[in-house]
């Protein structure tokens, strides 16, 4: 491990500090039967997380039109590439897109842990208020079937009424209850705090205000205006600070503190956020098992995730974990101004270090992945099942979001694009190959799946810029 303040002398760090691209595969990584143990976590977070979004799907397709079409699922779509993959020069395998830059609600891989904790916290506001029956008796041991099931999703909440108010919202079934007066009411009487750097913020924010939860986001200067000017035209109070963003964080949470109706949303240790992108990974085995496409020991996954603090790709790793075991590998994609994770996890310090400590930053063009410190509760939890890490510079990640607009016609943020270079770090790096056994059929059967973490809700004149 390395020792902190002579970082000189490890070669591995002294080219992080220089921001020169860079990419560790962790040699200490395990089974993943082992991995899950270690992490201490149970896959049950994650079943109640989707039976939640489940029982709420009707009233998500009624405030969020743009979901009706998937009944209230929040869901994105996979696709190939075929002339991205052949723009990056990968010949072996396949490569895929999983759309989250056109995520409903914000735009972006956010949306499902945001979304998924407001809504967690809401159910419990109505459920201690008595205006609802707890989900055990509503029939909660049926709600594990499909989520784009509205049948199902009616059937769990058939029934229900309002205590008190029945008569208000006569005719009413389902969680759409949550739209009427007295939940509203209730609601108004909560909030909703978060430090973000910019994305976090908008999924919290927006599920808060469709709610009627007053919200307030901690951001950085460094954030970028539209989202803070978004979040402000819904009436959400937005506090900036001129710090990094783990500064942001920690302001959001004292100020929620010292207010018993206020929750404050953790994105360095929460669970409920945690479990809500891992959702994301059953999703996307039933995406790929619809496409025909085989996952085991000879037909590799790679999942490529950009990182930030990491409780999206962290979040969104375990759920892939638990669906495809050893056959799929998770890799984290970061900026060179802010490889807080891969710094964490390889000096085994986690969030006790901090990449101010090598000189950087964290000022990219990546705003969403501007962090300086990780997330112990994902770096240690986690650190056995994550495979790999790689920076990105912001010159490529332009470069990448305009050969990713050019070949397929998808303007996604520059912290989204980040993804797209995983596959080569892969191929290239003997030594992880060897250790994992990837010869050069399995290279030919694998898939890649290149995770595009938004652009979905960026303005016409900051696309534009992207591409100048």
């Amino acid at each position: 491990m390395a020792v902190r303040g002579n970082f000189r002398d490890d070669p591995f760090l002294a080219r992080l500090a220089d921001q020169e691209p860079s990419a560790w595969f962790n040699p200490a990584v395990t089974t993943t039967a082992e991995g899950l143990v270690a992490s201490g976590l149970s896959s049950a977070i994650v079943d109640d997380a989707a039976a939640r979004l489940e029982r709420f799907a009707p009233w998500i397709a009624q405030a969020f039109p743009e979901t009706g079409d998937a009944r209230g699922v929040i869901e994105s779509p996979l696709h190939a590439a075929p002339d991205m993959q052949r723009e990056l020069g990968l010949t072996a395998g396949r490569l895929l897109l999983k759309r989250d830059d056109v995520l409903p609600v914000s735009g972006s891989i956010k949306a499902r842990g945001g979304v998924h904790e407001v809504l967690e916290y809401a159910e419990s506001l109505v459920m201690e208020a008595g205006l609802l029956p707890s989900p055990a008796e509503v029939g909660e041991s049926t709600n594990r079937a499909a989520e784009n099931d509205t049948d199902t999703v009616q059937s769990l909440t058939s029934g229900l009424t309002v205590a008190g108010h029945e008569d208000e919202v006569a005719g009413i079934k389902d969680y759409r209850v949550f739209s009427s007066d007295p939940f509203r009411e209730l609601m108004a009487e909560h909030r909703v705090v978060v430090g973000s750097t910019g994305n976090l913020g908008l999924s919290i924010g927006i599920t808060a205000a469709a709610l009627g939860l007053q919200a307030n986001v901690h951001m950085s200067t460094h954030a970028q205006a539209w989202k803070k000017e978004l979040l402000r035209s819904l009436g959400v109070e937005v506090v900036e600070h001129s710090t990094d963003y783990t500064a942001a964080v920690e302001a959001g949470r004292k100020a929620a503190q010292a207010d018993p109706t206020t929750h404050f949303v953790d994105d360095e240790h929460s669970v409920s956020l945690f479990a809500g992108y891992a959702v994301a990974g059953r999703r996307v085995a039933r995406q790929v098992a619809g496409q025909g496409i085989a996952v085991d020991e000879d037909h590799p996954l790679f999942v490529h995730l950009p990182c930030g603090i990491g409780g999206a790709p962290g979040g969104v790793a375990y759920g892939l974990k638990l669906e495809f075991g050893d056959a799929v590998h998770c890799v984290f994609a970061e900026p060179t101004a802010a490889p807080c994770m891969m710094l964490g996890v390889y000096t085994g310090l986690h969030d006790e270090i901090s990449v101010a400590e090598l000189g950087l930053d964290t000022h990219t063009v990546a705003d969403g992945l501007a962090v300086g410190r990780p997330s112990g509760f994902v770096g240690r939890r986690m650190q056995g099942l994550i495979e790999g890490y790689y920076t990105v510079a912001d010159q490529r990640m332009k470069d990448l979001v305009k050969a990713l607009y050019a070949t397929e016609g998808i303007l996604a943020e520059p912290s989204a694009a980040a993804a797209l270079d995983g596959p080569q770090w892969i191929t290239t790096d003997a030594d992880y190959r060897q250790r994992m056994n990837l010869t050069d059929q399995r290279l030919q059967n694998a898939t890649h799946i290149a995770w595009l973490t938004g652009g979905g809700m960026v303005p016409e004149e900051i696309q534009r810029s992207y591409l100048a």
